[in-house]
Parts: structure tokens; C-alpha cells; sequence
């Protein structure tokens, strides 16, 4: 029921688009309403979150390391694995943001009779760099119908998207690397014993409709051919804020369209937030100087002290009594 319920949900939102435009004609609520709100909760959702997991209070350094931390001079630290300045942080940062460093160091374990044998595990490292860098490039070449004239940038990355002109209109090697690791990420959640019973219809959700927006994109692009100079248009006019549905774009835009403004709508509410989070996180972005620093909670409020001498002055006596010695007679 975890699976079937996010599947049912996805196939249910692509025949609402298809019904909606194709039966009732609704091109105006799923061609600039939609959108618009989707990207309206898209930007409200995110700074929400982002501002409320900045006001979160991080009185201490609370660091994940793994290596050698800067203490004595002859003890040699490991500034990325325990990073003791801002150079390390953001060394440490970008190795993880950019290249997943460590999902790279992943292992599994498996029995080998009765003893447990560990071996590398490097296919949902690879699953992951392929699936999140081609959403990136996707993003980038989808940039040509927002702007006029388009940007050189862009243009440069579509060439090396299509290098090898692989079919007729090219196909994108980002379209068909994004499609095989949303599909091995959920084959994998599907599969692997551990995996399904950890799994909730949150998981499964966004990765079915991160398919569907994938598999729709390529079907429009090389089976369901849609007018491309209507939605230059229609994008044209989003940006200018005085949009303007085209005749006969095609039904499966329509379609894409859609499923893409539900995933940007539900984008602020799901695990697909990790986007920021991994930047606002104490245990990544912190340096672990604790030993160089005295780090004291801004946070604690004043409290009345009980002092020795006070301590002292009430209990002396019976001090004396015990044998135990006082400072002041």
C-alpha cells in the first residue's frame, strides 16, 4: 500500500491535466494559474523553512568528524574530516554538495557463512551525482525559453547535453541518466527487504512524480511533438507577468507542465527540502574547534550561583565536625 497509493496519485494527476485542458478546455487555470501558484507556494515554502531552521538555536559545536582534530602542533590534523576553520567548512562542504563525498565512502555488509564481510557500495553514490546533476543541467537548458535572446551558457550546455546526436530531434544523455536513476532509486526501495519496509508513501511520492515529470518531458520531446515557439511564448510571458496562452501548444505540455507545478508546490513540505537543509546543518557547516575555543551558550540565561565561599559560610560547622578542612575558620 506504500507504493500504491503515491502511484495511483501520480497517474490520477497526468489524466486531471489531460481531462482538464483536452475535455473542459481549462487552458487559462493549468496554463498560468496553476503555475503561478505553484511557484508562489514554491518560494513561500522555502524561505519559511529555510528562516525557521536559521532561527533554530545551535548553542554548541556539534560537528560530524571522522578524522584527526587540530590539537597539538606535532599531531597531524585532518581539516576536512574535522575541520577547524572556515576553509575546511566550506572544503568539506562543496566535496559533499557537489560530489556526494560521503555517500562515495558507503559500505554494505554481508555474511559470508557466519562472518560478516563489508565491501563497497557505489552504485547509490552514482545513482545520485547522475540523477541530481542532470536535474541541474535539465534546469539550465530549460533556461532557453524564459529569456530572449537566450544565454550563451545555455546554448553551450545543450551541445554537450546532445554531443553525440543520438536520434532525430537529439536526445539529451541528462534525459535518459535522469530517467535510469529515478528508476534505480525506486527499483531499490522496491526490492531491497530493508529498504521497502523503511519506506513510506512520502518516499515513494516524489520519486514517482519526479518520473513522471522526466518521462513526460521526453515523450513530449520525441513522441507527443508540441508547438515549441507557443511555449516560448506562453514562458515569456510568465516572466513579464503578462502571460498569454497560445492555441494548439499540445496536450502533452499540458501534462508536463502540471506535474512539474505540483512538484514545485510540494517541494517545501517533503524530504526533497534537503536542497537547503544540507547548507543549514550544525553537524556540516560548523568548525570543530572546540578544543581550540571556549564556545559558551548565548542562549543561557543568568542564574544565581552558589558559591564555595557561600557554601562554606552555611555548612562550616558541620565541616569541623567531619574533619573536613575550611579555608576560613
Amino acid at each position: 500500500m506504500n507504493i500504491g497509493f503515491p502511484l495511483l496519485a501520480v497517474i490520477l494527476l497526468a489524466l486531471l491535466a489531460l481531462a482538464g485542458v483536452g475535455g473542459a478546455g481549462l487552458y487559462c487555470l493549468f496554463g498560468i494559474i496553476v503555475p503561478y501558484a505553484a511557484i508562489a507556494t514554491f518560494l513561500a515554502g522555502v524561505v519559511y523553512r529555510v528562516v525557521k531552521w536559521a532561527k533554530s538555536p545551535v548553542p554548541f559545536r556539534i560537528p560530524t568528524t571522522c578524522g584527526q582534530q587540530k590539537s597539538l602542533p606535532w599531531i597531524k590534523a585532518n581539516n576536512l574530516e574535522s575541520p577547524y576553520n572556515m576553509a575546511g567548512v566550506i572544503g568539506r562542504m562543496a566535496l559533499e554538495v557537489l560530489l556526494f563525498r560521503s555517500l562515495f565512502r558507503n559500505t554494505k555488509v554481508e555474511l559470508k557463512g557466519e562472518k560478516p564481510v563489508y565491501g563497497s557500495a557505489k552504485w547509490l553514490w552514482l545513482a545520485g551525482l547522475a540523477f541530481h546533476w542532470s536535474f541541474l543541467f535539465i534546469l539550465l537548458r530549460h533556461l532557453r525559453f524564459f529569456t530572449e535572446p537566450v544565454l550563451s551558457f545555455v546554448n553551450l550546455f545543450a551541445g554537450i547535453d546532445g554531443l553525440f546526436e543520438v536520434a532525430v530531434p537529439t536526445l539529451y544523455l541528462t534525459d535518459a541518466a535522469i530517467l535510469l536513476a529515478v528508476i534505480y532509486l525506486l527499483l531499490r526501495r522496491v526490492l531491497l527487504p530493508q529498504m521497502r519496509y523503511i519506506s513510506l508513501p512520502s518516499d515513494y511520492f516524489p520519486l514517482f512524480l519526479i518520473l513522471g515529470v522526466a518521462l513526460s518531458g521526453v515523450l513530449m520531446r520525441h513522441v507527443y511533438k508540441v508547438d515549441l515557439l507557443g511555449v516560448k511564448e506562453l514562458a515569456m510571458g510568465w516572466v513579464s507577468f503578462h502571460p498569454v496562452v497560445p492555441v494548439g501548444i499540445g496536450l502533452s505540455f499540458y501534462v508536463h507542465l502540471f506535474l512539474v507545478s505540483v512538484l514545485l508546490a510540494y517541494f517545501p513540505m517533503s524530504k526533497l527540502m534537503h536542497m537547503g537543509g544540507v547548507f543549514l546543518s550544525p553537524t556540516r557547516n560548523l568548525a570543530n574547534n572546540s578544543r581550540r575555543l571556549r564556545h559558551c551558550n548565548p542562549w543561557n540565561y543568568p542564574v544565581k550561583v552558589h558559591t564555595y565561599e557561600e557554601y562554606e559560610d552555611d555548612f562550616r560547622d558541620k565541616m569541623k565536625e567531619a574533619g573536613l578542612p575550611v579555608d576560613r575558620e
